[in-house]
């Protein structure tokens, strides 16, 4: 079980997350936080657990021995992990309690290489935003409209609430370095998509699954409830499809958001036309959200598809290599 931070000011939320893994009806077999190139935080993390970074309640404190970078956290604590499953929580989230017996669950099937959950937004201000649409809640980090219900094949999983068979990582590498996020600049993404098109190429037969059993409620800061933030994460979501298409092809890496963007948007624009014909609030708002959020994203896709021409796409897989026997998958998870 993997918890990637890299902020102190998210240190109550830290501690949530890790609590609400200690608290699993199907406990972990180890809880690891690997921090991104902070030392402050590393240290107080590593006294809060135990001086030694290991507490007798099997949560471990890394560092990050990556370059800086979500991507790079998460190489970090597969490397790290002892289990034949590993889990990924996001730092500002906490799981339900059958999060992650859900997950185990559908590991039974040989075929099954990854499975994530269904993540559901908690507003700061406790309440949606009137003008924010369901279709772009991963842009908040959480499960939108569209994603079909039930425990469903999916091309790709949703790196906060999601696990990967550790075969997975040892077969096609780790995430690629260069696409997502790094703490500092755009909210980039997009390295679980490129992950997962590697992977079922690499392994056609593999199953990729959705279990919205699998619930995790996910933090969403009055910063990220505004219209600017929904504009400015679109537009690095198009960056990051830039860049996943270079890895893997635009055939492969635009599948889903082909029919997001004819079917799944089209729909909530109607909805939010009709909401406001029906004199509901925020209906004209949403229907405006979606445009704008679907032309900034054509607009960074269009930009990072220019720039990796020019720089040949800069990213790199890191490789994870079979360590010797593991736990088998039913029996723990990291």
């Amino acid at each position: 079980m993997v918890i990637c931070v890299y902020t102190e000011d998210r240190w109550g939320d830290i501690l949530a997350a890790v609590a609400s893994v200690r608290e699993q009806s199907r406990p972990a077999l180890e809880i690891l936080v690997v921090v991104d190139h902070n030392p402050a935080l590393l240290r107080r993390l590593a006294k809060h657990f135990g001086d030694d970074g290991c507490a007798g309640d099997g949560v471990r404190v890394l560092a990050n021995a990556g370059p800086r970078g979500l991507s790079a956290g998460r190489n970090t604590g597969i490397e790290a992990s002892s289990g034949e499953i590993v889990a990924f929580l996001d730092d500002d989230a906490v799981a339900e309690r059958d999060w992650l017996r859900h997950f185990a669950e559908a590991y039974a099937d040989p075929r099954v290489m990854a499975v994530g959950g269904r993540t559901r937004p908690v507003w700061e201000s406790r309440r949606r935003p009137v003008w924010f649409p369901e279709e772009f809640d991963w842009a908040v980090g959480c499960t939108y409209r569209g994603l079909p219900p039930g425990r469903v094949r999916v091309r790709n999983v949703l790196g906060g609430n999601a696990s990967f068979r550790r075969s997975a990582f040892e077969l096609v590498g780790g995430f690629a370095d260069g696409i997502g996020r790094d703490g500092h600049r755009l909210p980039l993404g997009g390295e679980e998509t490129e992950l997962c098109i590697r992977l079922t190429r690499a392994l056609p037969e593999a199953v990729l699954l959705i279990d919205d059993r699998s619930v995790i409620h996910h933090r969403v800061p009055a910063a990220r409830e505004r219209f600017r933030y929904l504009w400015t994460r679109s537009y690095a979501e198009g960056l990051s499809k830039a860049l996943v298409s270079r890895s893997v092809g635009a055939q492969a890496g635009l599948a889903s958001e082909r029919r997001y963007s004819t079917r799944v948007l089209p729909a909530g624009i109607a909805r939010g036309v009709r909401d406001a014909l029906l004199g509901r609030p925020g209906g004209a708002a949403r229907a405006g959200a979606i445009l704008a959020g679907l032309t900034a994203a054509t607009g960074g896709y269009a930009v990072g598809t220019l720039r990796a021409r020019r720089s040949g796409g800069r990213y790199a897989v890191a490789a994870q290599e079979a360590t010797g026997p593991r736990p088998p998958a039913g029996e723990a998870a990291s």
